[in-house]
């Protein structure tokens, strides 16, 4: 999904899984296999060779390079894993880690000594984010006692920032502002975007080489494993959010006997029939409910940002601010594209709610700066931000078919941009590459498990979230036997783990540290909405996600 765009068995049962998620019409599989089937069979053994290994020589963790801008107390190292597991012997790639120990200290009224239970490893999505900052949520409050208990250990996968990166494009056009963003564009821009996707697609290979056919989620669920065993852990604990509870499901399915425990923040509908072009149609559905959430709020309070007494009004003197940029960016880096990405982030957290609303309502006052501010691109984020890209490009188009001839994207977005006009084209035009992609692509795993066979897991979901639609977060709850959904209730913010809500903190800790959960499934009442702020306070809010 796109969150990134907008923040990681036994011989028998491992072949007879991967049998299921056997790519299908792979070059690298046809060259040395005749059959997916013998294909599969060598990725499980290769996966087995690669955790032996990984086991054998652990990870050394010294003193993080100063790229990774992390304090000294957190502690780097890095993990070999096969580019392709068909070929454990073959070309190794490094993925770096990051860790805090656990620091098994008590709170105060408890008294008694925290005994550590391992490591947890995180994931934030994307594809394409990077989880090397998770062991700094030790210095949260929601996370100290968690902290406490587990080893925080996060990593970037296969493809980002220092893992084998991967990139499609020059970062510098990939950054390239001010764009145009039509909510309902004409034959000839769409035409050009149609050109586009196919370069962007073409890139990737050039850029990237053939290598790049093994970013996949397949390939991102037997790195965990292979992570697993490198950090000394028999069963694994894992924290995934957004894209990182789709692999983490695929994890679950593939290394049942593995799982020790799983946290599923704000799920991805794992549904087959789902992976790719049907959940980001209705993630761009969602979204248009989020995007009236925050314009409902605004109008709300509308004696403080002055931009209408209605979400209607509201509507209005965004679209109003979005046809100036049209014709005179903001700055000269600020145009329809760039505001329309600011904004994207208020229907993913709705803490941007107050900065955002008072960065239009300046605007429209006549001051630009807290836009530009807010939405301009960042120069020295843009290789991060390319990389990311490219990173959930390969991993969305090689891990399912894609519509190939863009008469159906053209309809199915045509038609949702009817009811649905905030998100709909420019979610397409980032993955219509997917569309001209000139690897094979792979048929996604059915994601299930029998009872007994998984350890219980986590799920938790916000009902109104937009970029993991709740219907997702239900879905996976009924593949995965044994598991639990905590729900909360007209609320949209996207990962909602250590978050405002104490409830849903409750629930998760109540996990990770004791192993307890709800009987089925439980609610929580939404967190707190924000208190509208305008002036000098919002300057000092969170301006990018």
């Amino acid at each position: 999904m796109r969150a990134a765009a907008a923040l990681y068995g036994t011989a028998g049962s491992l072949v007879l899984t991967a049998l299921v998620a056997a790519p299908t019409g792979s070059a690298s599989a046809a060259d040395t296999y005749p059959y997916p089937s013998l294909y599969a069979e060598a990725e499980a053994h290769g996966t087995q060779v690669a955790a032996q290994r990984a086991q054998a020589a652990g990870i050394r963790f010294g003193a993080c390079p100063k790229v990774e801008s992390l304090p000294p107390s957190i502690k780097c190292g890095t993990v070999s894993v096969p580019l392709d597991y068909a070929h454990p012997d073959g070309k190794q790639i490094r993925l770096t880690v990051s860790r805090t120990k656990a620091t098994e200290r008590a709170e105060p009224r408890r008294g008694k000594a925290v005994k550590r239970q391992g490591a947890l490893v995180f994931n934030p999505g994307g594809p394409g984010g990077s989880g090397m900052y998770f062991p700094m949520a030790g210095m949260i409050p929601e996370w100290k006692r968690i902290a406490a208990a587990y080893d925080l250990v996060g990593y970037a996968p296969r493809g980002v920032g220092r893992s084998a990166p991967i990139s499609c494009q020059d970062p510098k056009e990939f950054a390239k502002a001010p764009t145009q963003a039509p909510t309902h564009p004409d034959t000839a821009y769409k035409l050009k975007r149609v050109a586009q996707a196919k370069a962007y697609a073409e890139g990737c290979v050039k850029r990237s080489g053939k290598a790049v056919r093994h970013y996949t989620s397949l390939n991102n669920a037997r790195d965990l494993d292979v992570l697993r065993a490198a950090l000394g852990e028999k069963k694994l604990t894992f924290m995934g959010a957004s894209y990182g509870t789709y692999f983490g499901a695929v994890y679950a399915s593939l290394f049942p006997s593995h799982v020790r425990r799983m946290v599923f923040d704000s799920a991805v509908n794992p549904d087959p029939a789902q992976i790719w072009y049907r959940n980001n149609l209705d993630q761009s559905a969602a979204f248009e409910r989020r995007w009236s959430d925050f314009r409902t709020w605004v109008a709300k309070h509308d004696k403080t940002y002055h931009l209408g007494k209605t979400p209607e009004a509201v509507r209005r003197s965004y679209e109003k601010v979005r046809d100036e940029l049209a014709a005179k960016p903001a700055g000269g880096k600020v145009g329809p594209g760039q505001l329309q990405s600011a904004y994207l982030q208020a229907g993913y957290y709705d803490d941007y709610w107050p900065a955002r609303a008072s960065a239009l309502s300046a605007y429209v006052k006549g001051n630009p700066k807290p836009l530009i501010e807010q939405a301009a691109p960042e120069p020295k984020a843009a290789k991060e931000q390319e990389n990311g890209n490219a990173v959930y490009t390969a991993v969305e188009c090689n891990d399912a078919p894609w519509p190939t001839d863009f008469k159906t994207w053209n309809r199915d977005n045509s038609l949702l941009a009817r009811t649905a006009p905030f998100e709909t084209w420019d979610n397409a035009w980032m993955n219509l590459p997917c569309a001209y992609w000139p690897e094979a692509r792979q048929q996604p795993l059915d994601v299930r498990t029998d009872e007994g066979e998984l350890a219980p897991t986590l799920i938790l979901a916000a009902e109104r979230d937009a970029a993991t639609p709740y219907a997702g977060a239900k879905e996976l709850n009924r593949r995965l036997a044994g598991s639990v959904l905590v729900t909360e209730r007209d609320a949209g913010t996207h990962g909602i783990g250590a978050g405002p809500n104490k409830c849903v903190n409750g629930h998760m800790e109540a996990y990770l540290l004791e192993g307890r959960l709800p009987v089925r499934r439980a609610a929580c009442a939404p967190h707190k909405e924000p208190e509208p702020l305008s002036g000098a306070r919002a300057a000092a809010l969170p301006k990018k996600h």
